[in-house]
């Protein structure tokens, strides 16, 4: 009997370290997601023809579904599990700052994404057979002012939530102070490009996977030492 409760007394902690460990990887997995999914853009609404060829592709669904929302789920989960490793440390206050501010970031996101999966095909499928009206129809639904705000507010806050992370990463150890700029930087720049430099914008993606990974290693590396 006591070696029973000896053992499931130490297990939980065991796991959850485990499982923390694991959960490091969903940032790179989100940053590759976010590289995947900017590698085309959809076209400008001014021509409306191509933007709704393009709106029914598999490839806006797959961007969509499995980069945009999932992506938005692994951000979530990975930011939890580097404010796992944070939580003890001089900057802990921040870093559960910056996990509220994450998760309530990439609900909001995953709204947007969401309506963007469901609305804008149907339009796009009616437009190319006819129906008349789909371009008034698209700016009031699919770029109503309530999805604008929503989005806008919500790419805002993705910023915020970076750089307030970033900088509880970097003033946890002086091991991790680049890793924290990186993370500070490189999430933001990614949101910037979508609106200022459409071409750059899935290679900023892929900067923050690899940054990411580092971090990841780092982390687990001060774990175990």
């Amino acid at each position: 009997m006591p070696t029973l409760l000896t053992d499931t007394s130490t297990h939980p902690t065991a796991a959850r370290s485990s499982a923390a460990r694991a959960g490091l990887w969903a940032l790179p997995a989100y940053g590759i997601l976010l590289g995947l999914s900017t590698w085309t853009h959809q076209p400008g609404i001014d021509d409306f023809d191509a933007y709704a060829r393009y709106i029914i592709t598999h490839i806006f669904l797959v961007s969509h579904l499995g980069a945009s929302i999932f992506g938005a789920a692994l951000a979530v989960l990975g930011v939890f599990a580097v404010t796992v490793f944070l939580a003890h440390g001089r900057a802990a206050r921040a870093a559960i700052i910056g996990l509220v501010l994450t998760t309530i970031t990439n609900m909001f996101l995953a709204s947007t994404f969401g309506s963007a999966t469901f609305v804008q095909p149907g339009i796009g499928r009616a437009h190319l057979a006819g129906a008349p009206g789909m371009p008034a129809l698209n700016a009031d639904t699919a770029y109503g002012p309530t999805f604008v705000a929503t989005a806008l507010t919500a790419t805002f806050l993705l910023i915020i939530s970076a750089v307030v992370l970033g900088t509880a990463i970097a003033r946890t150890h002086r091991r991790l102070r680049w890793h924290g700029i990186a993370y500070a930087v490189l999430l933001p720049a990614f949101a910037i490009t979508g609106f200022a430099l459409q071409p750059a914008q899935p290679w900023t993606g892929f900067a923050f996977a690899a940054a990411t990974a580092a971090l990841a290693v780092q982390l687990r590396r001060r774990d175990t030492t």
